[in-house]
């Protein structure tokens, strides 16, 4: 901000700048910063920031994420993986011809069970299907394929 648009402009000429007589306008009086907040800044920070100090858990000595990395899609939204048109030209179809649809592709690893599936036959290749998720893929007349 400029000068001319200070505060202090306006309070030339008084004597203590709007900080009073008596208490006086002093650098930093409760400490720098966070300084404080477990002893003369504790009522703050236990209203304002409750948790803020202590540890909870236990530690993990280099986590790796990646280990565990393991997208899920549900049955449910299987066919949005799928264009319209492939749906509606497989639906026609009667030589027994599914469509496949690869969700490792759409990055994802496993299908799990939720929702209903349309009575149409597909061939869904993932790294895990879940108990149920298999079953309904297979009620419609599907394949589960197992990829690496």
């Amino acid at each position: 901000m400029t000068a001319r648009l200070k505060k202090t402009r306006k309070l030339r000429g008084h004597v203590s700048a709007g900080h009073g007589r008596v208490g006086k306008h002093r650098k930093h009086p409760g400490g720098r910063g966070n300084a404080g907040g477990q002893h003369h800044n504790r009522i703050n920070f236990d209203k304002y920031h409750p948790g803020y100090f202590g540890k909870v858990g236990m530690r993990y000595i280099h986590l790796t994420r990646n280990r565990y990395h393991c997208p899920v899609i549900n049955v449910d939204k299987l066919w949005s993986l799928v264009s319209d048109s492939t749906k509606k030209a497989h639906k026609s179809r009667d030589d027994g011809k599914a469509p496949i649809i690869d969700v490792v592709r759409a990055g994802y690893y496993k299908v799990l069970g939720k929702g209903v599936l349309p009575k149409q036959p597909v061939i869904v290749k993932a790294k895990f299907f879940s108990r149920e998720a298999e079953e309904k893929i297979k009620k419609v007349g599907g394949a589960c394929v197992v990829m690496a």
